[in-house]
């Protein structure tokens, strides 16, 4: 059944009460509400736990969708206990692994400012991130990081905007990805605005994202790669170039 997914309207929520409303035969669980996002647009989905009236816990594996983007089924990992039907439950996401693919999944959309060619595939991670671009220009990639902390030193605020599915439509243009559509089928779907009035970027996006671009911390490409006649592969990872990551 369809979920109050918290997440989209607070993406700093890391616990929440709920109550289960189903539990598939291959244990996954449905609630009536979570702060755990669901694998999607590139964005592993949230781990975390259960804590059950009696404080034992059930781990959990990554969120995913069900058949449809309303419905949210949380996985347990082997071994675990299955709950009850209208059972109250505590959740807890695994904070620090959300908070870096938020500064990650931030970073990503930096890099489309920088490099303003169609997006033909991202996948975000927890240490390293990667954008796909349709593009043949040869560029450097220490060049393309010191614009990347650039955006990221001068600290512009990063917030939601929602419009209607029909906006959307009536706006095409908006859309950088050129493979992957945005989330519809909710009736509204979200903006990612990054500056003042949306200086920088608007684009849409139904991921996590942190509150302004100095939160995202210290970043670099790793490296281009090739993969294809008109297609570049960007790496993106914390810390400094050949250095640790923070």
């Amino acid at each position: 059944m369809p979920v109050n997914a918290l997440y989209r309207d607070d993406f700093y929520l890391s616990t929440c009460e709920a109550v289960v409303t189903a539990v598939h035969e291959d244990g996954g669980i449905e609630l009536d509400q979570t702060c755990f996002y669901a694998t999607s647009g590139g964005q592993p989905g949230d781990t975390g736990f259960f804590e059950r009236a009696d404080g034992s816990k059930i781990e959990l594996g990554q969120a995913k969708h069900g058949a449809t983007k309303d419905i949210i089924i949380h996985v347990p990992l082997e071994g675990q206990a299955r709950p009850q039907i209208s059972e109250k439950l505590v959740l807890h996401i695994d904070w620090p692994r959300r908070y870096k693919l938020m500064r990650m999944h931030t970073a990503c959309h930096l890099l489309s400012v920088v490099c303003s060619y169609p997006i033909t595939g991202a996948a975000v991670g927890e240490e390293e991130s990667r954008v796909d671009f349709d593009m043949t220009d040869t560029i450097d990639k220490d060049d393309v990081t010191a614009k990347l902390m650039d955006l990221v030193n001068q600290n512009h605020p990063v917030y939601l905007q929602w419009i209607t599915d029909e906006e959307l439509a009536a706006n095409p243009g908006i859309v950088k990805s050129k493979n992957v559509r945005p989330p519809v089928g909710l009736g509204r779907v979200s903006l990612v605005c990054i500056g003042e009035n949306s200086a920088i970027d608007s684009q849409p996006c139904g991921g996590t994202h942190v509150s302004e671009t100095q939160e995202v911390g210290q970043i670099h490409i790793a490296k281009i790669e090739k993969k294809g006649k008109e297609n570049r592969r960007f790496r993106i990872r914390f810390g400094q170039p050949g250095g640790e990551a923070l």
